[in-house]
């Protein structure tokens, strides 16, 4: 009887065992394998980027005076003051008055000259450049919320998922 009944209860473990081992399977065949995306939302960052920008500008200059002491205007004045001034008056009078036509002439002469050669200028055009700075949006990941069984998470990840679902290992969701 004793033989019966180890027989037996060696029976039961087997049976048992075999029962537990495949419950244990069914609850990893129960487990998903798929996490439903619920939602993508790109990640983004403002990059600022320098850059030069040229342009050709007119710029007006002085043209430095070849005659800096205004002889020129100072003689043509002197000798048209001079040649007004002789035709004035008679005698010492005459004398007279080509010199003092001389001195205002050449004094009217100089100053004539002085303005011209201040007002006296030129146009070049010249090159001017400046930094200037673009801002872009960049994508640095997206946050992909998704639904697990239950549960709702978050995450980041660096590529757009391709479809509707995440793959799922061990009951985690597989980046």
């Amino acid at each position: 009887m004793k033989k019966n009944m180890i027989m037996g209860l060696s029976a039961l473990v087997a049976i048992s065992s075999l029962s537990l081992t495949g419950c244990n399977e069914k609850s990893h065949a129960s487990e998903p394998t798929e996490a439903k995306v619920l939602s993508v939302k790109a990640v983004t960052k403002t990059v600022t980027t320098p850059h030069q920008v040229c342009e050709q500008v007119a710029v007006t200059h002085k043209v430095a005076p070849k005659d800096e002491n205004k002889v020129l205007g100072t003689i043509a004045g002197a000798v048209a003051g001079g040649v007004l001034g002789h035709q004035v008056g008679g005698g010492n009078g005459k004398k007279v008055a080509t010199v003092a036509g001389a001195v205002a002439g050449g004094v009217a002469g100089n100053m004539a000259q002085g303005k011209y050669q201040e007002g006296h200028t030129t146009t070049t055009m010249e090159k001017r450049c400046h930094t200037e700075n673009s801002k872009t949006e960049q994508t640095i990941g997206y946050d992909v919320t998704y639904k697990l069984g239950d549960d709702k998470d978050t995450i980041r990840m660096e590529h757009k998922p391709t479809g509707d679902t995440l793959a799922v290992k061990d009951g985690k969701v597989v980046i």
